[in-house]
């Protein structure tokens, strides 16, 4: 075979075989197939698609670049959650612990994040001395012992995804569908979860702005777990406003612990009770939706997911004494509040929007090895839908001591849309895809 071959066959449209595809990204992974024949390639998947069998012959093929794990030999079952991200979206850290409580194994491995926030780790890493970063011996030991553990994502499981994304980003080609739809699920494969819910972000917000596009994506990743004989249901789920009410790191953590002691804001609890119920369900805890929402409210009310959090941050050797107490985390000193610039209802908190904001301060990156400011952030103190009486409190910032406000302000304020008439809440879902 030849790699300008198989460029050549995209190009045209063409069906590749399963042959080809794991031939060129073996090539690729090894150094044997240049950059800049895998940006061709990548760029003719761009242009002119792939069908389904292809999609799933490429996710397994940079599944199996590397190492696969077994978890079946560790526990039981094993089910996994992915988000294509958001702002705000803190999701994993309740979720987790709520669906390890009940007695499900959750391995997940995580990422940090590029663009509006901080991704699951940098939230983590807010904690002093909580290891993201384990060996496949320690990931695997620690979900034997305590059945929660999220860490980095190993260097040896799907290497050819790395190698891969990191060509995209630089090329034009990351909002290829196959091939954001392989990636993910490739490194799910690779990670040995045999069921997966995956949180398909939809809105200004989102990667997929639009339902249509969404949709598509979440249907091909339940197709190519369904063809790999993993199980996995997608949600379509709101991102037009941020998720709850904190967007930043460590802000972000201490909504997820009070979301864990059932204080936390109610649209973010009631997108954490359905995604661990269908977590529940998919790995056979409880037969029905009903029945896993709840044992999900229960193990949150009696305290059972958030004993399950402190256990999991100790093993992990993060600091307990700073989610015991959510004011030793760390905390911008400087403090700033926007309040509505009149009276009226709320008819748009714009999520990119704020989620630049929150990047400007040094809550998230804007190019890849960038430092996170655990410190900085912003609280949105309304919804979509909400009747706000002038110069009533709208946002507040976190900001760093030589932060430039200016810019964040304006995005704040471009951010919001108030207007006379009542406006429309948005559905936390737009559907389920199974």
């Amino acid at each position: 075979m030849r790699a300008v071959d198989i460029i050549i066959k995209k190009r045209d449209h063409q069906e590749l075989t399963d042959a080809e595809i794991e031939w060129f990204i073996q090539g690729y992974t090894k150094g044997e197939i240049p950059d800049y024949q895998v940006s061709a390639w990548a760029m003719a998947v761009l242009l002119n698609g792939m069908n389904e069998r292809e999609t799933t012959s490429l996710t397994m093929a940079m599944a199996t670049s590397g190492e696969l794990l077994d978890l079946s030999g560790v526990v039981p079952y094993a089910v996994d959650k992915h988000s294509t991200g958001g702002v705000g979206d803190k999701t994993t850290l309740v979720v987790a612990p709520l669906v390890a409580s009940c007695g499900l194994a959750v391995g997940k491995m995580s990422g940090r994040g590029l663009g509006f926030s901080g991704g699951t780790l940098d939230k983590l890493e807010s904690i002093p001395g909580y290891r993201a970063e384990l060996s496949t011996e320690e990931f695997l030991d620690q979900l034997a012992k305590i059945g929660i553990v999220v860490s980095g994502q190993s260097k040896d499981l799907a290497p050819a995804d790395g190698k891969l994304y990191a060509l995209r980003d630089v090329t034009g080609t990351v909002q290829s569908i196959p091939l954001i739809a392989s990636s993910i699920m490739s490194k799910k494969i690779a990670a040995g979860a045999q069921a997966i819910v995956l949180d398909v972000k939809v809105g200004y917000g989102a990667f997929m702005q639009n339902l249509e596009d969404a949709q598509y994506l979440a249907r091909l990743m339940v197709e190519i777990a369904r063809q790999t004989g993993r199980k996995a249901v997608a949600y379509l789920s709101d991102m037009n406003q941020p998720l709850g009410n904190a967007v930043g790191n460590a802000i972000e953590l201490k909504e997820a612990i009070q979301t864990l002691q059932m204080k936390g804001p109610e649209d973010f609890l009631e997108h954490c009770l359905e995604i661990a119920s269908r977590m529940l369900l998919l790995g056979k805890i409880v037969p029905t939706q009903e029945e896993a929402q709840k044992m999900a409210m229960d193990h949150l009310e009696k305290g059972k997911a958030w004993e399950k959090f402190v256990e999991w941050i100790s093993t992990q050797g993060g600091d307990v004494r700073t989610i015991q107490d959510p004011n030793l985390l760390p905390l911008a000193k400087k403090e700033i509040k926007i309040f509505a610039p009149r009276s009226g209802f709320i008819h748009q908190i714009h999520a990119k929007k704020v989620g630049l904001a929150a990047m400007f301060l040094g809550a998230g990156r804007q190019k890849k090895g960038d430092p996170i400011d655990f410190g900085v952030g912003v609280l949105v103190h309304k919804k979509v839908g909400d009747q706000v009486q002038g110069n009533e409190l709208i946002f507040t910032i976190y900001a760093g001591e030589n932060s430039d406000i200016d810019p964040v302000k304006a995005l704040l304020f471009d951010a919001l849309i108030i207007k006379d008439n009542p406006a429309e809440k948005y559905p936390l879902f737009y559907g389920v895809i199974e």
